[in-house]
């Protein structure tokens, strides 16, 4: 579901305005970052209680922001990812490690895997995704024998009404996440460009996108008009954002800062060289995980 924003009441006497702007994706998770640390419960969370962040390329730039660090290269913060073409998975450490955090102080060498037994109604997981659909479902895709990060946390989270919030780009929208589950799986597939993987669904997150972003962040209204380019805008999304003339002049300062992120670049160590050196075959790529 999508996390719940409320829009302000117009001021009186502001003129009503629109702006249209174009966010392409490394622009759109550093919105996204900035969107997800402001939340008021992940800040009561990283004061007094429990913060986990799993490994990720949005999550990567979540980090960033919440400690004022740089992460890089992003691209080996996670394990699966989609590059080249293909879906693949870095074989690489992250280059950093700090993925939980209680009370404001992050646990070196800390193993989410035993962290999150901790976890009680306000702590909060911080995972990306790889799917959105009209009805705030979000999908990952999943290579791994037990269902990867998700596999780990989900029956965690849920039971104990923590907080599992999702940042995704509006890059990723689906037409049904539910319906796209059904056609996948990590022994579904004969013939792959990459790993096999299954689109996981995950129905009852707290989902950020570009809207709720510019919502949370600047208090205005934002529509997605269309998604795509060329020429380095490949999955761009086009947004009309509207409200108040102060508070649009406030997010395209907001555009404005964010705009020229550099996109995020390849792994050096990935787990598929290339989808024909295994003649297509899924199963052949999905062994390359050694059964993990």
């Amino acid at each position: 579901m999508f996390y719940q924003v409320e829009y302000p009441q117009p001021e009186p006497g502001q003129k009503q305005i629109s702006a249209l702007v174009v966010l392409n994706p490394a622009e759109s998770r550093r919105l996204l970052a900035k969107a997800t640390v402001a939340l008021p419960e992940v800040q009561h969370a990283y004061k007094n209680g429990m913060v986990i962040i799993a490994r990720g390329i949005t999550t990567a730039f979540v980090t960033e922001e919440l400690f004022g660090v740089k992460v890089e290269p992003k691209a080996h913060q996670t394990v699966g990812l989609v590059c080249g073409g293909i879906t693949n998975a870095n074989a690489g450490p992250p280059p950093c490690t700090w993925h939980v955090i209680r009370k404001g102080k992050v646990v070196e060498g800390a193993d989410s895997n035993v962290e999150i037994l901790d976890f009680g109604p306000d702590d909060v997981f911080i995972k990306g995704a790889n799917a959105v659909d009209p009805e705030g479902n979000v999908g990952i895709f999943t290579s791994g024998m037990k269902g990867g990060t998700i596999g780990m946390c989900w029956p965690i989270v849920t039971p104990r009404g923590s907080h599992l919030i999702m940042p995704v780009g509006l890059e990723k929208l689906v037409p049904s996440v539910i319906e796209a589950a059904k056609h996948s799986g990590i022994y579904h597939f004969k013939y792959s460009t990459g790993l096999p993987a299954k689109l996981t669904p995950v129905v009852t997150a707290e989902v950020i996108t570009e809207i709720q972003a510019f919502a949370i962040l600047a208090g205005v209204r934002a529509y997605h008009l269309g998604s795509g380019g060329v020429g380095g805008s490949e999955g761009a999304v086009v947004l009309a954002l509207e409200g108040d003339e102060k508070r649009v002049e406030r997010a395209f300062e907001l555009v404005k800062s964010i705009k020229g992120e550099p996109p995020v670049g390849r792994p050096a160590q990935p787990r598929v060289s290339a989808a024909e050196d295994y003649n297509y075959d899924a199963l052949a790529q999905l062994a390359t995980l050694g059964g993990i």
